[in-house]
């Protein structure tokens, strides 16, 4: 639903600012516009850094171990090299890395039917519930929409890139219904054979579930074959939100929220270096200093209440005349669109654990107090 309404603005208003822009037009708040700045940021770098601590974890200690941290750091400066290199070269790494992950979540499916063809299985697992009884699927399913808001993290950074873009008018649309439609559908043919093909229990107490289903699959020699894809698959979230956080705060600094020493380019890169670098150092900050559920949490928390305020701004944006056409989505998504995200978040601040709930807080209250210092600068 979010969706309709971002492609709408990002159709009308394309810039490297993305849902910053939004807010500042909707609002005319340079206040709120850098808080709600402050937060994009601070989401897409909970990410990342979720990502570099997933990196470390069970999947690399197919190939090797080493410490998490150590892990992270690496990991973070080399897709920080790929981001200053150039653009063009960043995305054609994430349309490749994405092309593994499909490969890798394909495998899964292969997995999962042999070991059901083998009779192992229960097709009839998924359809249950687990030791609360049917009265709390409801509640379950509220909280897993949240849970499973992570995966699609990443739908709401094409805002900042549509200054890269020759028609986003006609790119974009296609771009977000049709990445939408196909991870959905393999998000749920992965989910549901593998509960099918594995008992949850199992699934629970591994921080690579989809690994102990290729495990438990006469495909058990593809293991490392899925941890590398699975690898890849990571750096693949950190890129793209590496990648979408310099350019949030290139955006920032060419619109005079922030100071124009993060606008500088790279003159034979054309890539904003100083942006590239500064997101990365708070990344490796972050992911120094957070568990991976935690950081998980947070980035969900943050960015529900960012698409709340980006829907809001729609409504408020819908008399706005533009000379250019643009998509224009149904009257009632922005009004449906931040319905559901509130309901989220309510339904994640009643659950989630105090610490989560602070960092995020913490955060938000970091950009109100940096955009009051900007206001009483100036530009």
């Amino acid at each position: 639903i979010s969706a309709l309404t971002l492609c709408e603005l990002v159709t009308r208003y394309p810039g490297a600012g993305g849902i910053v822009d939004y807010v500042d037009r909707a609002f005319g708040s340079p206040t709120l516009s850098l808080t709600v700045g402050v937060t994009i940021l601070a989401s897409g770098l909970t990410s990342a850094a979720t990502a570099a601590r997933a990196f470390g974890g069970e999947y690399l200690e197919e190939f090797v171990t080493v410490d998490v941290r150590l892990a992270a750091v690496v990991f973070v400066g080399a897709l920080t090299a790929l981001n200053w290199w150039g653009i063009v070269e960043s995305l054609r790494a994430n349309v490749a890395m994405t092309i593994l992950e499909v490969g890798g979540l394909l495998l899964v499916i292969v997995a999962a039917v042999t070991i059901l063809g083998s009779g192992d299985g229960d097709l009839t697992r998924p359809f249950s519930s687990a030791g609360g009884g049917d009265e709390l699927i409801p509640f379950a399913l509220i909280g897993g929409a949240a849970v499973a808001f992570f995966s699609f993290l990443g739908f709401e950074d094409v805002a900042n890139m549509s200054e890269e873009v020759r028609d986003p008018r006609i790119s974009y649309p296609r771009a977000l219904f049709g990445g939408l439609a196909i991870t959905a559908c393999l998000y749920v043919a992965v989910v549901f054979l593998a509960l099918a093909a594995t008992a949850p229990e199992r699934l629970i107490d591994s921080s690579a579930p989809l690994l102990v289903v290729v495990d438990d699959s006469p495909l058990t020699s593809s293991a490392q074959l899925f941890a590398g894809i699975a690898l890849v698959a990571v750096a693949n979230t950190a890129l793209a939100n590496l990648v979408m956080s310099s350019r949030l705060v290139y955006g920032m600094s060419c619109q005079d929220l922030i100071p124009s020493v993060f606008g500088r380019v790279d003159p034979r890169r054309s890539t904003p270096w100083v942006a590239v670098v500064s997101v990365a150092v708070l990344a490796v900050i972050l992911a120094m200093t957070g568990d991976l559920g935690g950081l998980a949490r947070t980035t969900v928390l943050l960015l529900l209440g960012v698409l709340a305020l980006m829907n809001i701004s729609a409504l408020r944006l819908r008399g706005d005349a533009v000379s250019h056409p643009h998509f224009t989505a149904p009257v009632w998504a922005p009004w449906l669109g931040a319905l559901t995200c509130s309901a989220l978040i309510v339904d994640q601040l009643r659950g989630g654990e105090t610490r989560d709930l602070a960092r995020a807080g913490l955060i938000v209250i970091l950009g109100l107090a940096v955009s009051l210092i900007a206001r009483r600068r100036g530009p």
